[in-house]
C-alpha cells in the first residue's frame, strides 16, 4: 500500500481538523474585541446546523424520532442514571490522586445534560437516525435545567445554587426554532438538500471545528488551565477516557440488548455518551463560588475535547460501514 493511500486509511482530515482547532483555541489569543465575533459566529453555525437538519429530515421521521420509545429511554437512562452512577463511583475513586476540586469536576460533568451540536452532527456523520438524536438530545438539555441543579444540591452540597430556567430560552431560540423553521421548509427545499449531502457534511463538521475553536479559547482567555499542571492534565485525560470508553460500550451494547437497529444504536451512542459544555460552563459559574467555578470546570473541558476526538474517529468507521438495510451491527 503506498503511503499516500495509507494516509488517506489511517489520518482522517475531520479529526486533523479538530486537534488543529484545539491547539489553535490553546496558543492563539483571541482579543476581548474579536470574542463576541467568534462566539457569535459559533452561535450561526449552531442555528444553521438545526436548520438544515429541520429542512433535510421528513416531518415523519422526526415523529417517529419521538414515538422511538426504546431509543428515547434509552439516551435519557444513559444520561441521567448510568454516567451519574459512574461519576460518583469514579471522583469517589480519584480524590486521593487529583484532589477534592478536581473530583468535584468530575463528578460535575456526570451530571450534564447530553451536548446537542455535537451529538446531532456526529449522528449525521456516522449515517445513524439523525431524527432520533435531535429529539433525545433536545429533551436532555431541557430536562437538564432543571435535574442538573438539583443533582448538583443533592449530590455536592453546594450553597447557594440557583436553580434557573434560562438557559431553556437558549434551546428554543437557538436549536428548536432553526429546526422548526427548517421542517416548515422541507416541503419545498428538502429533496433538494437530500440530493445534496456535501451541504450536509460541511455543516456537520463545520459546526464542531467552530465549536471545538471558540469553547477551548474562551477557557483559555479565562485562565482555566492556571491552576491545572500538566501532570493534572493528564490524570484528567486518562480519568475522562476511561469514563467516555464505559460509557460508549454502555450506550453501543445497551442498544444492542434493546434491539435497536444501527441506525438508533448510533444515535444512543453519540448522544448517550456526551456532556454538554455549551450547558456545563454557564452552570458552573452560577452553581459554584466564583473561586472553585474555573477549577471544576477544567475536567468538562478537558473531557469534551477528547469525546469529540473520540466520537469523530467512531464517526467516520461506522459512516463507512456498507449501506445495508439490515447489516449486523459493527463495533465501533
Amino acid at each position: 500500500m503506498v503511503p499516500v493511500q495509507w494516509l488517506r486509511r489511517w489520518v482522517d482530515p475531520f479529526v486533523v481538523g479538530i486537534l488543529t482547532m484545539l491547539v489553535l483555541g490553546l496558543v492563539v489569543p483571541v482579543p476581548d474585541a474579536a470574542r463576541g465575533a467568534v462566539d457569535g459566529t459559533a452561535t450561526v453555525a449552531v442555528f444553521v446546523l438545526f436548520l438544515v437538519y429541520g429542512a433535510r429530515l421528513p416531518t415523519r421521521d422526526v415523529w417517529d424520532g419521538l414515538r422511538n420509545v426504546r431509543l428515547q429511554g434509552g439516551i435519557l437512562a444513559s444520561t441521567w442514571i448510568v454516567f451519574p452512577l459512574l461519576g460518583l463511583a469514579v471522583s469517589a475513586a480519584v480524590t486521593p490522586l487529583v484532589g477534592a476540586p478536581m473530583a468535584t469536576g468530575i463528578l460535575y460533568v456526570s451530571l450534564l445534560p447530553s451536548t446537542v451540536q455535537a451529538s446531532v452532527a456526529l449522528t449525521g456523520v456516522a449515517r445513524g437516525n439523525v431524527a432520533g438524536a435531535i429529539c433525545g438530545a433536545t429533551v436532555s438539555n431541557v430536562v437538564g435545567m432543571v435535574l442538573t441543579p438539583l443533582l448538583v444540591l443533592w449530590l455536592l452540597s453546594v450553597d447557594g445554587v440557583a436553580v434557573g430556567f434560562g438557559g431553556i430560552g437558549d434551546v428554543l431560540l437557538h436549536l428548536l426554532l432553526p429546526f422548526v423553521i427548517g421542517q416548515l421548509l422541507q416541503p419545498l427545499v428538502g429533496a433538494w438538500i437530500r440530493a445534496r449531502r456535501w451541504i450536509t457534511i460541511v455543516v456537520d463538521r463545520g459546526s464542531i471545528l467552530l465549536i471545538v475553536f471558540s469553547s477551548v479559547s474562551a477557557a483559555s482567555a479565562e485562565g482555566a488551565w492556571a491552576a491545572v499542571s500538566g501532570w493534572g492534565v493528564a490524570a484528567l485525560l486518562v480519568i475522562s477516557a476511561v469514563m467516555l470508553v464505559v460509557m460508549l460500550c454502555a450506550t453501543w451494547f445497551g442498544g444492542r440488548a434493546l434491539r435497536l437497529d444501527v441506525e438508533d444504536r448510533i444515535a444512543l451512542l453519540m448522544c448517550g455518551s456526551k456532556k454538554s459544555l455549551a450547558t456545563g460552563l454557564p452552570m458552573a459559574a452560577v452553581l459554584f463560588p466564583v473561586a472553585v467555578a474555573g477549577t471544576v470546570a477544567v475536567p468538562l473541558i478537558v473531557f469534551h475535547q477528547l469525546q469529540l476526538v473520540v466520537c469523530a474517529i467512531i464517526a467516520r468507521r461506522l459512516a463507512d460501514r456498507p449501506d445495508l438495510d439490515h447489516q449486523p451491527s459493527p463495533t465501533p
